[in-house]
């Protein structure tokens, strides 16, 4: 029993003297690491911004370019940014001051009016960062905050003015039409691993303008599980949307309940209609069927004239999905904006020429 202890006792002293070796090696190569530390030559920063950078003012886009299409082409100008130097100067009046950053020593930050003008351009076009940066002449790390600072900013500041779905009867009526339609469409994202898609649903009206948007699904989920789980749907089921009661369509005395038009992804429900099944219809529910459909066209007309604004949709995104949401949202209270602003500016007739 003695010799059993006092071989315990010999591991003991053996595996305290390896920790204390341990440990003396190691103060030793961290007294090594703080030497060359010390002994390294502090080389300074070449240069804090790239020459061509700094030189901005002169020749950069927003400085020298947009100056001159407001001065000689404004045509251009609202081609170039997707709207007119008015509906430009307005953004930066009731925008700026959300993204306007203080001044300090340490550097100037970029005018709000130049932020605005790289996000138009890069949702209107599509561009890459990497392909913008010799143009407006910004890092292009530095535009992927400015773009997601001004899209939010965009809907604080016009959320609630340009996109505000009725809950009133009253609200409904001022629209001024008998149905609201309802459709999806699928946005192609790739962020850092992997390749998805996420679904814009949306609730149109005859004017093109978007009443209330879903934005951020997964592109696998289904139109009609999204549609279930959304407020929409709760607030239409509960009445608390607001419909009218039924009224007699024109030159019609049959009342007709307010509903959602839909595709045929959606269930028939009491506040969504979509069209029969197209096996053995009668020449009524063919009839049926082609005025529902032309209802339905709003909503791609709709998609067609935000998309073919704002040509980032048409792309693969390569954001992160976060971003992806706050960018398709701006685009969407944009797209109102304009709507409200200069309706007769994109029909679908020039939209379909244009597309």
């Amino acid at each position: 029993m003695a010799d059993l202890w006092l071989h315990d006792y010999q591991i003991a002293v053996l595996q305290h003297q390896n920790l204390v070796t341990q440990l003396a090696l190691h103060q030793i190569q961290a007294r090594r690491r703080r030497r060359r530390r010390r002994r390294r030559p502090q080389v300074p920063r070449a240069i804090w911004v790239r020459p061509w950078i700094s030189r901005r003012r002169q020749f950069g886009k927003y400085d020298q370019l947009l100056v001159e299409l407001r001065k000689e082409d404004q045509r251009a100008f609202k081609n170039f940014l997707r709207m007119p130097p008015e509906m430009y100067d307005e953004l930066v009046q009731r925008v700026g001051p959300r993204i306007t950053k203080q001044r300090t020593w340490y550097r100037e930050p970029l005018d709000p009016g130049l932020k605005i003008a790289i996000t138009l351009r890069h949702i209107a076009s599509g561009t890459k960062y990497a392909a913008m940066k010799f143009g407006c002449r910004v890092p292009h790390n530095t535009q992927s905050l400015a773009v997601r600072e001004v899209c939010q900013a965009i809907i604080d500041e016009y959320l609630d003015e340009a996109m505000t779905c009725p809950t009133t009867p009253e609200g409904w009526r001022e629209i001024q039409i008998s149905s609201w339609r309802s459709g999806t469409s699928h946005i192609p994202v790739v962020p850092l691993m992997g390749f998805y898609s996420i679904v814009l649903m949306a609730l149109v009206d005859a004017d093109y303008k978007f009443l209330w948007a879903d934005v951020g699904s997964p592109g696998a989920s289904p139109d009609a599980q999204i549609y279930n789980e959304s407020e929409l749907r709760e607030m239409a089921e509960d009445g608390t949307i607001g419909f009218p009661a039924p009224d007699p369509l024109p030159n019609d005395y049959k009342d007709v309940p307010y509903f959602f038009v839909v595709d045929d992804a959606f269930g028939l429900r009491k506040h969504t209609m979509k069209r029969y099944t197209l096996r053995g219809l009668t020449d009524l529910e063919k009839i049926f069927n082609y005025r529902l459909s032309r209802a339905r066209r709003v909503v791609e007309n709709a998609f067609g004239i935000l998309a073919n604004r704002f040509q980032i949709l048409l792309t693969t995104m390569q954001h992160h999905p976060s971003t992806v949401k706050i960018i398709v949202k701006a685009c969407i209270v944009l797209h109102n904006l304009m709507r409200t602003r200069y309706p007769t500016e994109m029909s679908p007739k020039e939209m379909t020429e244009n597309w």
